[in-house]
């Protein structure tokens, strides 16, 4: 047995095993290189990666299938550190086992994702060690953590999308996905509240893929746990139907392994190992005072920490033989595992030709011949649909053709009109891993983070839920565009339509906070044609995820033989209609349901003599990012000769002045809304026919 000891070495408590050997030396390594790293940068967490070294050594060396010379190989596992703060330990590990780079093509490169000078440069500019793991940034980073709680949500999703995939490709003899994901996550994590909800629908499918490991040091940055966390973690997780498992030594190498091969046995049940561990720690009070939590722990404290391990002196130092000790445990079972698979898939393609096509295409990010050939036209229709029942219908129509766009809402699918209904989509649960419908219970937050989880494993998943509740899955939609990945957020009942359920879940601000995210997309389509549109441009976005805001109420089809095609859903904005003599006098502008109120003022101004244009702007993002493409096209959308402007949209106004300018008049929110039937709200707040033509008429007059 590797038995805990620790030995203070200035203000630190230092955690070793008194074992000289190649193990102990690759796990010392591990702890040096992050405290070098943390003192170098002068800046960071070395305390968690010094604690849990020997953990993350025993998961990557003795049971992770990863190939680091490809890191991408789709039936890998998954290893997420979701305490991001404590990233020097996954950079440690990337460099040790010599992880390769792979570019944007899917290319691997000739060249490790995280060299010693990287390491050297941690949280600097351009370094491939930023403060914490980014996706995308570093190979080998299979998630972006920092906000405690995401790391193991998302886990979640890459559990899941293990075994859909493993039930939709995997035919006899060929057992092409059967990954596990493993999570590190810490005291923090725990706290959040979206751990909670991510662990209980965990439980509730019974991921048995899914290993968790717990580092139970009892410190955060304000001080011990006691300050604010005394639950009991095991008894918590045996109520989410969880196998809870307990090393009470970090350092003891037998008792992880064995941990580990329990869950690896372990069927119907996701794992939770609880660790104990020290964390490194100085004294409080006493002057000179640094937490290795998250501060350095000074030269002279490393000096004597390396000493003490018997590592030889000087910074980033890896010993002799470190490397090959990882290339023959690590690098070998990878290298052995991947190309079986891949001699396996060669066959695949012989016997399932369809199945691997799709499989290849699905890694790629790329669509299906035919995708879709089955969407919909919609007709004239003075009475129209709701934006949320003709999306249902749409991507129902692409569903079918693209057999990895999977997903579903928080509990409101009926409301959505996310299901997928076609025959043989069918519900994922415990026992039917091939469905497609996704049931995620009132748990808006985890579904955001399990959808980019999903998406991270290179399935197509869309989430559902009520505009007003996106502000519940915030933090996951900012982490899906920093991460670049094309995760679809489906919010229905997108404004004051909702009408007698008032102020509570009538959403106003929201718009404008989601448009304030880089990297996002939205679109809130005006008609059926429009929400056609958009689901072409959802579905050939390979790197922003969309999220595509529908009304509840029915909205106008508009003639699209008098009024322009809605193909120019794709360039953001586009002239729907236009002055006769293509020189209008005022520009009225309008996105969602606010487009064909629009069309009605543009048609009674016209009957008054007066030449206005209507431009239907479903995507700001979309239309800007055309601009900086094509510079023009801005001007011939809104030519800056035509200062009378009005922009309708019901929600917040925060925003419209970039297109409006300072005197264009914006018919928007600038209050919560109230209880009382749609009719009588937008007379109350201004959404008529009347109301536009009158500040048309007004802009006209100041202009």
């Amino acid at each position: 047995m590797h038995l805990w000891k620790e030995k203070t070495v200035g203000t630190s408590v230092i955690p070793y095993m008194d074992k000289d050997s190649i193990e102990q030396k690759a796990i010392n390594t591990i702890r040096t290189l992050s405290m070098d790293a943390v003192q170098e940068a002068n800046s960071g967490h070395p305390g968690t990666p010094v604690a849990m070294a020997p953990v993350a050594y025993t998961i990557w060396q003795d049971f992770l299938r990863f190939d680091p010379q490809d890191p991408i190989w789709p039936n890998r596992d998954r290893f997420v550190l979701s305490m991001g703060h404590a990233s020097m330990l996954l950079y440690s590990m990337l460099h040790l086992t010599k992880v390769t780079s792979v570019n944007p093509k899917y290319e691997t490169l000739d060249r490790p994702t995280v060299s010693l000078d990287d390491i050297k440069k941690f949280r600097q500019l351009d370094s491939r060690c930023p403060g914490h793991p980014e996706y995308r940034w570093t190979s080998g980073i299979e998630t972006t953590t920092g906000p405690l709680g995401q790391g193991i949500a998302t886990s979640v999703g890459m559990a899941i999308a293990g075994k859909w995939q493993a039930a939709h490709f995997n035919r006899d003899g060929f057992e092409m996905f059967d990954f596990n994901t493993y999570a590190l996550c810490g005291d923090g994590c725990m706290m959040e509240g979206v751990s909670s909800e991510a662990a209980s629908l965990a439980g509730h499918l019974q991921l048995d893929n899914l290993c968790w490991v717990y580092d139970n040091n009892h410190i955060t940055i304000e001080g011990d746990t006691d300050l604010a966390f005394s639950e009991d973690v095991s008894t918590r997780f045996l109520s989410y139907g969880w196998n809870v498992a307990r090393v009470s030594d970090a350092n003891d190498l037998n008792y992880l392994r064995r941990a580990f091969e329990t869950f690896q046995k372990e069927t119907g049940r996701p794992t939770l190992i609880i660790v104990d561990s020290h964390i490194a720690w100085g004294v409080p009070g006493k002057e000179g005072h640094h937490s290795a939590h998250g501060a350095p722990l000074g030269e002279d404290n490393i000096k004597e920490a390396k000493e003490f391990y018997g590592m030889p002196p000087g910074k980033f130092v890896v010993p002799e033989g470190v490397y090959e000790h990882f290339q023959q445990g690590m690098g070998k079972r990878g290298q052995e595992l991947r190309d079986a698979w891949r001699a396996k898939f060669e066959e695949y393609q012989k016997a399932h030709p369809e199945l691997a096509d799709h499989l290849l295409k699905m890694q790629k990010s790329e669509l299906p011949d035919g995708w879709d050939k089955d969407i919909p036209d919609y007709p004239t229709d003075a009475k129209g649909k709701a934006g949320r029942a003709v999306s249902g219908e749409v991507e129902n129509a692409i569903a079918k053709n693209v057999p990895w766009l999977i997903g579903g809402s928080a509990d409101l699918s009926p409301s959505t009109k996310t299901d997928l209904t076609f025959e043989g989509a069918g519900s994922f649960l415990p026992g039917n891993y091939a469905g497609r419908n996704f049931h995620f219970g009132i748990r808006e937050h985890a579904m955001g983070s399990i959808l980019n989880g999903l998406s991270l494993s290179k399935v197509r998943p869309f989430g559902s839920g009520f505009l007003i509740f996106s502000d519940y899955g915030r933090n996951p939609i900012r982490l899906a565009a920093i991460m670049e990945i094309p995760v679809v957020y489906i919010f229905t009942h997108d404004s004051i339509g909702v009408g007698e359920d008032g102020p509570t879940h009538q959403p106003i601000e929201q718009l404008a906070s989601l448009r304030a995210i880089p990297g996002l997309i939205t679109l809130r389509p005006g008609d059926a044609n429009e929400v056609v549109e958009a689901w072409r441009v959802i579905m050939t976005t390979k790197h922003e995820p969309i999220c595509l805001i529908l009304t509840r109420q029915n909205v106008p089809t508009l003639d699209r033989q008098k009024y322009a095609s809605a193909e120019g859903v794709k360039h953001g904005a586009y002239v729907l209609a236009d002055a006769d003599n293509g020189k209008p006098e005022v520009l009225l502008m309008g996105t969602g349901s606010e487009v064909p109120l629009c069309v009605e003022a543009y048609e009674q101004l016209k009957s008054e003599g007066i030449q206005a244009r209507v431009v239907s702007m479903p995507s700001w993002e979309i239309f800007e990012h055309k601009c900086e493409k094509e510079p023009d096209y801005r001007e011939q959308v809104l030519p800056s000769s035509v200062q009378a402007r009005v922009a309708v949209e019901q929600a917040s106004t925060f925003g419209w002045e970039r297109y409006v300018g300072l005197k264009g008049s914006i018919i928007g929110m600038k209050t919560f809304g109230a209880s009382a039937p749609l009719q009588d709200l937008q007379k109350v707040f201004g959404f008529t026919v009347e109301r536009v033509v009158e500040e048309a008429k007004s802009q006209i007059g100041k202009s």
